[in-house]
């Protein structure tokens, strides 16, 4: 007994010692500041390494990588260590008996490393974690979401192990309340979940953002990387994660900002705020960036809204660094280029001269964007354009995927001269069954440039491209017949356009659209609203339709959106049934989240419902004021250039909408300057027949003394045809009133309108404003619905005192008016009809 009761004591105490030893040597682990320090411990300690040892070895090496800046990290020399190579053999062995954390830990520390997929100690820790969840183990959800972190940087976005993952966060949803945690299960899970689950997500991500006051970046950036991955535009959770990396502009860098910048252009959102404070961060340490890598994305991310000092300091670091950079890089650069509208020739050809070697190592999708980028930059450089098309070929002859075949077909339309093959006909037509609406538009519209250039040279070659275009407007129809989905319809819609679809399948597009009209909700209403506002017809059951949904959604519709289908209105000119409940519903919704809208939106905003007569008060003395004009100034400068263009001449129209209609807002007119740019730095042509409706009129009216042509009236209005009738019709004469006629060969232009400011006219008289409308003015369908612009010019000049008449195209190219006699009777009739 006593034997006995020494032997246990001498075990326990021999268990002790191991246990403190052991603790001893995990803690020598944890304290290791370098990586040699591990692998020493390693090295000497092999044979007394437990699971949790390894574990935090591993762990270690990852911890103190981490903490280097990314250009000094040293994990090649950690990977190809002798001792590393020992601990994943050790790791491996006593997986099963690690703890459910530390398994999930180490996967992650080998993969931040950097240790390949298929290696097999990350196979047996996905596996043995795997069997844990099948096993119904259930492990916290700080390890799941590390775990399926780990998955999704494997490329195992389809994986069963995903789906497992996906049920229990299903199950579990309610319980997390940590953005970090959620927002990395939901990028992991993104492509194995419904649409339910995915607004189950959504719903969630609002309410973690909306709740937390301290919200990391990173975070933020997963969620849009969800956005992505699910390819969804939610606009409210688009505003919650700017939000967030306004509050955390100090911690963010140039490869967080660049990140951003690129999934904000992939989901189609911008911000100007994030712009200026990104522009700002940047500027100020432009000159830290001396690597390719970062020097690239610093190009990528301020070079569009980079002023002339920093934008040539870019370019100039471009092409000295033009060699060391990547294929990659490369195409980051020449896509930025296009961004810029730049077309800097020492720069495009040094990075043409590097394209040379680059070429063999880009997948085909890269070769259709670098082609694209090259031909709209205007690269002179016919070698590397000659290697580009026979690399295009000849993964044309081999493709199988009819959205790659179509992306090529496309990019080979763009290059100048070139030769059609009938092998691009024949795989064209091999495609066409299985494409979608915007395939068929991409092919439609390459076959018609071909056709019309002259660039199809086989024989029978003209014949094989109608029998093609027929095939394509059946095809066309075919897949329209079958749509039983507004949502699936309106998905391929954004990416048509053109004279191809505008002339085979946009009127069927429309009529489809009509048939599910009942589909229309207001999760829908603004891509449908984008497609209406792009095809230019008018249509009053859509439009009826969008206005009730609206109404009777409208807190579930984002203020951004509501633009869109305000403008929908607005330039397509049309009145809803309940148009007065339809205004006055979106105005006071707008009005309650104008901060919700950005400075330059409420401009738009601003101008879209001048157009259809409305002034909101609170909006109008917002605009114009001079903080706000002077914050929109500076993101304007941020702003890319079609949107600064489109900017400005709506603050410009708005403004002179409010002095004509609203006098009582006491708003002076201040754009006299920026209308004097505009029109003096604007090419001029004269239409024929505009010319000819001139000569009739002054054979009319008795001379051409006795009419103007191209006339600008107050506030900046062109008139085509200017003429005054006194009380009995009869012509006055401008040189009988003093108004000089500067011009050459009948054709008029007053520069300045401050000398005729509303000269006063003889009693009874008034003055005449004849607008010749071509195709522009009008819907596309055969209603000719008079647009927005052109129905707000007549009441502006109605109330400057014109009596406004209009020509509108299909009458003046009428058979009726076949004639010149006939016209000219027709004009009569215009000029000296009831009043």
């Amino acid at each position: 007994m006593l034997f006995l009761r020494q032997v246990c004591l001498s075990a326990l105490r021999r268990y002790q010692a191991r246990t403190l030893c052991s603790d001893l040597l995990w803690s020598q682990i944890n304290g290791c500041t370098h990586e040699d320090e591990v692998f020493s411990l390693v090295e000497r300690n092999k044979a007394r390494l437990s699971e949790k040892h390894v574990g935090t070895a591993l762990n270690i090496l990852w911890q103190l990588q981490k903490k280097r800046p990314f250009l000094l990290r040293t994990s090649d020399y950690v990977r190809n260590h002798s001792q590393f190579l020992s601990l994943c053999i050790l790791a491996e062995n006593k997986v099963e008996h690690m703890e459910d954390e530390v398994i999930v830990d180490t996967l992650y520390s080998i993969l931040r490393l950097n240790v390949e997929d298929h290696v097999s100690l990350a196979k047996v820790l996905v596996t043995e974690a795997w069997k844990r969840l099948e096993r119904q183990v259930l492990l916290s959800m700080p390890a799941l979401s590390k775990f399926a972190l780990c998955l999704y940087k494997q490329h195992r976005h389809f994986s069963p192990v995903i789906g497992q993952v996906a049920h229990i966060v299903d199950m579990k949803l309610d319980s997390i309340q940590d953005i970090r945690i959620l927002s990395v299960l939901m990028i992991s899970i993104s492509e194995v979940i419904t649409e339910s689950f995915q607004d189950r997500l959504l719903h969630k991500a609002e309410l973690l953002l909306d709740e937390k006051d301290q919200v990391h970046f990173n975070s933020a950036r997963r969620i849009l990387q969800f956005l992505q991955n699910v390819k969804l535009r939610y606009h409210p959770l688009l505003e919650k994660c700017n939000r967030v990396f306004l509050e955390n502009a100090s911690h963010l860098d140039i490869h967080s900002i660049s990140h951003i910048f690129g999934l904000y252009e992939q989901l189609g959102f911008d911000n100007a705020e994030f712009r200026l404070i990104a522009k700002q961060l940047l500027s100020e340490t432009i000159d830290d960036y001396y690597d390719p890598e970062t020097f690239a994305k610093l190009f990528f991310s301020l070079g569009p809204m980079a002023g002339s000092k920093v934008r040539e300091r870019l370019l100039v670091t471009a092409v000295h660094m033009a060699e060391e950079f990547s294929s990659n890089q490369v195409l980051m650069i020449l896509k930025t280029m296009q961004k810029m509208k730049c077309r800097n020739s020492h720069l495009l050809k040094k990075m043409a001269s590097v394209l040379h070697k680059h070429l063999d190592s880009y997948h085909v999708l890269q070769l259709v964007k670098l082609t694209q980028y090259l031909v709209v930059l205007h690269c002179q450089d016919l070698e590397l354009l000659a290697k580009l098309k026979t690399l295009l070929l000849g993964y044309l002859k081999s493709s199988v995927i009819p959205a790659d075949t179509v992306a090529i077909i496309r990019v080979l339309a763009k290059l100048p001269s070139f030769q059609v093959e009938e092998m691009i006909i024949n795989k064209a037509a091999a495609v066409l069954p299985q494409c979608k609406l915007h395939h068929l538009n991409c092919i439609g519209t390459a076959l018609l440039k071909w056709s019309h250039h002259g660039q199809l040279h086989w024989q029978n070659s003209s014949e094989l491209c109608a029998k093609l275009l027929q095939k394509l407007g059946d095809c066309g129809f075919q897949r329209l017949q079958k749509v039983n989905n507004l949502n699936l319809l309106l998905e391929e819609l954004p990416y048509v356009n053109g004279q191809w679809f505008e002339e085979v399948l946009n009127e069927k597009t429309l009529a489809m659209c009509q048939c599910l009209i009942d589909q229309i909700t207001w999760a829908n209403v603004l891509p449908l609203s984008f497609f209406l506002i792009k095809s230019n017809h008018h249509c009053p059951a859509l439009f009826d339709r969008i206005s009730s949904v609206t109404v009777e959604n409208i807190d579930k519709i984002p203020p951004s959106e509501i633009y869109f289908i305000l403008f929908l209105f607005s330039a397509l000119n049309y009145d809803p049934p309940d148009n007065e409940e339809f205004f006055k519903t979106c105005i006071q919704y707008l009005t309650s989240k104008l901060s919700h809208l950005e400075t330059y939106h409420l401009v738009l905003l601003g101008h879209v419902l001048a157009m259809a007569g409305y002034f909101p008060p609170v909006l109008i003395t917002t605009i114009f004021n001079v903080s706000f004009l002077s914050k929109l100034d500076a993101q304007l400068k941020v702003l890319p250039d079609t949107v600064k263009k489109r900017v400005h001449s709506s603050l410009m129209k708005l403004n002179r909408a409010v002095c004509l209609e609203c006098p009582e807002f006491h708003i002076p007119w201040f754009h006299e300057p920026y209308c004097q740019h505009v029109f003096h730095s604007r090419k001029r042509r004269i239409n024929p027949q505009r010319q000819q409706i001139h000569r009739m009129l002054t054979e009319i009216l008795g001379g051409i003394h006795y009419s103007r042509i191209s006339v600008l009236t107050p506030y900046y209005y062109e008139i085509d045809f200017e003429c005054i009738l006194d009380v009995n019709k009869k012509p006055l004469s401008y040189m009988a009133q003093n108004i000089p006629l500067d011009g050459v060969g009948g054709i008029h232009l007053r520069h300045d309108i401050k000398d005729e400011r509303r000269k006063v006219l003889p009693p009874g008289a008034q003055r005449i404003a004849l607008e010749f409308l071509d195709s522009k003015a009008f819907s596309k369908d055969y209603s000719r619905h008079l647009k927005g612009e052109p129905a707000v010019k007549k009441r502006h000049l109605e109330m400057l005192g014109y009596r406004v008449l209009q020509i509108p195209h299909f009458e003046w190219n009428s058979m009726v008016l076949s004639t010149s006699g006939e016209q000219l009777e027709y004009l009569r009739q215009q000029l000296y009809g009831i009043w």
